[in-house]
């Protein structure tokens, strides 16, 4: 597999003792780093997406806090890009695009947090910007949500989105299919 690696929000406030920690988020991030290593090996190009919270009574992910860096287990190396975010489509007012398309890569693998946030908004996004898209889905993470009084448990958020990107949007595969894939 020749591809980009975009590493979407893997910051510091969705893990253990964060301002908005998510389920499973430790495992998903073990994935991430396996992942990451195996572009680093192949020295292809990667992506860290970085949010930066600016909306008014934002929680987590604020300017100049611990809980904004990206998390260490995924830490960028000095030679990989950083995009810094303020929505849920990491290409809105960003210079991803262009990244990508200095690139000259058509296909994107993406880990990273939230699945049915950042994940969802940036995958449809690149689809219609024509690229083709992977999302490792053991190397995502979400949360419970509450819509009318009723709790969706993360694991089911998470296989709803991962099902409603499944077509057309993404192919979608675990850790270990996606390292097959690049070897």
């Amino acid at each position: 597999m020749d591809a980009c690696l975009i590493l979407i929000d893997l910051q510091n406030d969705y893990f253990i003792g964060g301002n908005m920690e998510l389920v499973n988020i430790g495992q998903a991030a073990e994935n991430a780093q396996r992942i990451l290593e195996k572009f680093r090996s192949k020295n292809l190009p990667i992506i860290h997406i970085q949010h930066i919270s600016t909306r008014p009574g934002s929680t987590f992910f604020l300017p100049n806090t611990k809980g904004v860096e990206i998390n260490g287990m995924v830490s960028p190396l000095r030679d990989e890009r950083i995009v810094k975010k303020n929505y849920p489509n990491s290409f809105r007012e960003t210079d991803l695009l262009q990244i990508l398309k200095e690139t000259k890569k058509d296909t994107i693998v993406i880990c990273g947090a939230m699945s049915h946030m950042c994940i969802d908004a940036t995958i449809r996004a690149a689809f219609d910007y024509g690229f083709n898209c992977v999302v490792v889905e053991d190397a995502c993470a979400t949360r419970d949500l509450v819509f009318k009084d009723k709790t969706i448990k993360a694991s089911d958020v998470h296989a709803s989105f991962m099902a409603a990107l499944s077509v057309p949007y993404a192919q979608i595969l675990n850790t270990n299919e996606t390292l097959k894939n690049m070897a």
